[in-house]
């Protein structure tokens, strides 16, 4: 290898990367799109410099192996147990329907059936880095429509490992010749199964142990390198040994991590090294775009977009109406899934090298990506608008959304001796302390919720609980808000915030409305939407730090209230600036 190649490629495809993602992120989009094309413009159908493809595709190797260690560390099985009812069918039967489609169509151009399915395979997982980039910044993660989405997103990267692991059994060097397929899967399954046991038994008792006496030695690059040896180390024993591929020993090593209480800290310290690599990864997928094949099969890419931006919402979005969730969470699932990402590129890279799949199979998946991920935060935008275009025709609503049983069991109207009544939304830590501090002043709280296991859990503990969306005012008249004094909006990440304000308003003028927002930039909104009082999360914190400060300093009590009250003045009275970075306000306002 030539190091003055290996150096030219490292810097060359990361500065790309660096410039272009910035330039995707300024635009709004994902920088992975930026990625891709950082990719395009080192490739060598592209003018001017021209990365080495084959340094290139051995970094991205690396960056293959820690993506798959990323994922198995970040996957809890209870988070896709809490909605399995509908993430596991669903991700089975919308991966099948694009797997189906990519099959059928491809065939209909000309490919194998064999080709036509892995490529459906590979269009049928969606990026996890992109679907949580968009619930993050559309508030959604912690909500039932983010819960859904991730583990609809888990379960599908699990259908993906499995086929990662027995295309190569079916078609690699070593897979049996003229052998049964039931014989071939066998083995793989039996490979699978001695590597699961070896990583959990041996290594879930080494690998807590080994990390725990280098954490001892405080030292933050000793324990980065034993969480990259044992991602790299494991991937390769199980090339090595099992047989099986590298990405699912990572991903396993990644599971024994997160099962421990090193689980943080990897993420944390050792993870960044990943998302290095993992740029590489795309840059070496951007670098194989050559535009003149692509001239020649426009049908290809048209066909592939169809299938990944209609033909999986649409399995999506009928399969969660058929569970009776509610339209607006099907139609923000849907839409949150029509795009493909890493995983699609890790498995078609397999598809390639085991010369399934045609040349310009990955040619076709880039600008299918890069043309998904670009708009698909633009299409979620758009599901608010079309839910309320759906609910204006109740026609078209009653067919769309036919009333949950869970919906419709609600505990009635409120006893009419109570004396004060509040509707709390939300039930999370602070929701948890309001309600408690309501009941023992004799005001009896209704919790507004769509956690449904909290919704039941409540129920049974005789406290009433509403199970639905605060943003439509048959919940809010369901919680008896035009019966309430108090309304109090109490997670930090409420969706439509100033729209369930201005509904309540409509249905009680008198309602004293408590909201709490994490940043202080959206206070003016809430103020303005109708709320009493608004608690901003940067401002308290900034408070508390501060009243700590003066009496770490001998301040006296008159100084620090007096101190205090300015504070107050500053963060909570005056216009906020809305012009700062999303996910914080820093320097002034803090």
């Amino acid at each position: 290898m030539n190091h003055l190649d290996l150096i030219l490629t490292l810097t060359g495809g990361l500065l790309a990367a660096l410039l272009l993602g910035l330039l995707t992120n300024r635009l709004g989009l994902s920088p992975i799109v930026g990625y891709l094309l950082a990719g395009v413009v080192v490739g060598p159908h592209t003018p001017g410099f021209t990365a080495n493809k084959e340094i290139a595709d051995e970094l991205a190797e690396v960056g293959v192996i820690l993506l798959m260690f990323g994922v198995g560390l970040q996957f809890h099985f209870k988070e896709l147990l809490a909605v399995k009812r509908i993430a596991v069918p669903g991700a089975v039967v919308q991966s099948l329907v694009a797997t189906v489609l990519g099959a059928v169509v491809m065939h209909f151009f000309g490919w194998t059936w064999t080709a036509g399915i892995v490529f459906g395979l590979a269009i049928s997982v969606a990026s996890t880095v992109v679907l949580t980039r968009v619930l993050v910044d559309n508030h959604e993660l912690h909500t039932p429509t983010g819960h859904i989405a991730i583990g609809w997103l888990v379960m599908e990267d699990i259908l993906t490992v499995f086929a990662l692991v027995v295309l190569p059994a079916l078609f690699g060097p070593g897979a049996q010749q003229g052998g049964s397929l039931v014989l071939v899967l066998g083995v793989a399954g039996l490979k699978i199964g001695l590597l699961v046991a070896f990583t959990f038994l041996v290594g879930g008792w080494v690998i807590p142990r080994l990390l725990g006496y280098i954490a001892k030695t405080g030292s933050r690059e000793l324990f980065t390198l034993a969480v990259l040896m044992v991602a790299l180390g494991i991937a390769v024993g199980s090339a090595q040994l099992f047989g099986v591929s590298m990405a699912l020993g990572a991903f396993l090593a990644g599971m024994v991590v997160g099962r421990s209480e090193f689980s943080l800290r990897a993420a944390t310290e050792a993870l960044p090294m990943r998302d290095a690599f993992a740029v590489l990864f795309f840059v070496s997928v951007g670098m194989l775009v050559d535009f003149k094949a692509l001239v020649d099969s426009p049908g290809l890419v048209a066909a592939t977009l169809a299938i990944i931006l209609i033909g999986k919402p649409a399995a999506a979005l009928s399969l969660v109406l058929v569970m009776k969730y509610q339209l607006r969470v099907a139609l923000a699932v849907a839409v949150a899934l029509a795009q493909i990402g890493e995983f699609s590129f890790i498995l078609a890279t397999m598809g390639r090298q085991l010369g399934i799949l045609p040349e310009n199979a990955l040619n076709i998946l880039v600008v299918a990506a890069i043309v998904s991920i670009t708009i698909n935060p633009l299409l979620y935008r758009g599901v608010d608008p079309l839910e309320a275009w759906i609910r204006r025709r109740p026609w078209l609503n009653r067919w769309l959304q036919p009333r949950a049983p869970v919906e419709a069991a609600t505990t009635g109207t409120p006893p009419a001796s109570s004396r004060h009544r509040a509707v709390v939304v939300g039930y999370g830590p602070i929701g948890q302390t309001v309600a408690r501090l309501m009941r023992e002043n004799d005001i009896e709280p209704t919790v507004v919720e769509l956690n449904l296991e909290t919704v039941q859990r409540l129920r049974s503990e005789g406290v009433r609980a509403v199970y639905g969306d605060a943003s439509h005012p048959e919940t809010l008249q369901e919680a008896g808000v035009a019966q309430a004094r108090f309304l109090i909006l109490s997670a930090s990440s409420i969706r439509a915030g100033r729209e369930i304000i201005r509904e309540a308003r409509q249905l009680n003028p008198r309602l004293e409305i408590l909201a709490r927002t994490a940043y202080l930039r959206e206070q003016p909104e809430l103020r303005a939407g109708g709320a009493d009082e608004v608690f901003a999360g940067e401002g308290e914190v900034a408070l508390s730090m501060t009243e700590h400060i003066l009496r770490e300093l001998g301040a006296t009590e008159e100084q620090i209230d007096r101190e205090s009250e300015r504070i107050r003045n500053e963060l909570f009275e005056k216009p906020v600036s809305t012009t700062g970075p999303a996910g914080g306000n820093t320097g002034k306002n803090a």
